[in-house]
């Protein structure tokens, strides 16, 4: 039986992650699939660029809401499965259903397997594993955001601001939360190809929180 309730809940932790809620809040209130458009990709930043701010804030708010679900649900289950709360055993089962949950953000089973980036998602498994490590980490992508006013560079950096606290300003006792962090940056990266050779050429988009581009 304890197969069986792990295996359910890494399936329930796909799931939370393949909602593609680009896709579908763009499809319903706007008619539109964001990955026809933009980048392509099927994420807050794209629905930021091709939508507008309400419908960008919107589908980060579930993105973030997907990652953090998933990463909470050893909850759901009995401590002699998964280990007691903060323990080595429940935070690195925590991990792994995350990491699942961007893989569902990544290759959606409701959207033809065609997802976004999962910058968000990460974000809202950091969250569930570690609370002031992800302040560091979005007060590092807001600063970058609001100084540069691109997206793809302050999700890079708070990226790799992730690994740097946990492992040099909180010092976590838990090694995988460090093996973790190394490996969303390798993901950021990897995911974010197209997105650095812009930035390094001058044609990535720029997007205004407060003000609307001039010129």
């Amino acid at each position: 039986m304890i197969s069986i309730y792990l295996v359910g809940i890494v399936i329930l932790a796909y799931l939370f992650g393949s909602i593609p809620s680009a896709v579908w809040f763009g499809g319903a209130f706007y008619g539109v699939d964001v990955r026809e458009y933009g980048s392509g990709n099927a994420g807050a930043t794209n629905t930021f660029r091709v939508l507008g701010k309400k419908a960008g804030s919107i589908v980060m708010f579930v993105d973030i809401l997907k990652g953090w679900t998933a990463t909470n649900l050893p909850h759901l289950l009995d401590s002699t499965i998964v280990g007691i709360p903060n323990s080595v055993q429940f935070v690195n089962f925590q991990l792994a259903l995350g990491v699942i949950a961007v893989l569902g953000h990544l290759f959606p089973i409701f959207a033809g397997f065609r997802g976004g980036k999962g910058v968000a998602t990460l974000f809202g498994m950091v969250i569930a594993i570690h609370p002031p490590a992800a302040l560091c980490c979005v007060s590092v992508f807001i600063l970058t955001l609001l100084i540069t006013h691109y997206v793809s560079l302050g999700s890079i950096l708070a990226g790799f601001t992730f690994p740097f606290t946990v492992a040099f300003i909180f010092h976590t006792s838990v090694p995988a939360v460090v093996l973790y962090g190394i490996a969303i940056c390798a993901l950021i990266l990897v995911t974010h190809q197209k997105n650095i050779e812009r930035l390094l050429k001058g044609h990535e988009s720029k997007i205004y929180l407060f003000k609307k581009r001039k010129g």
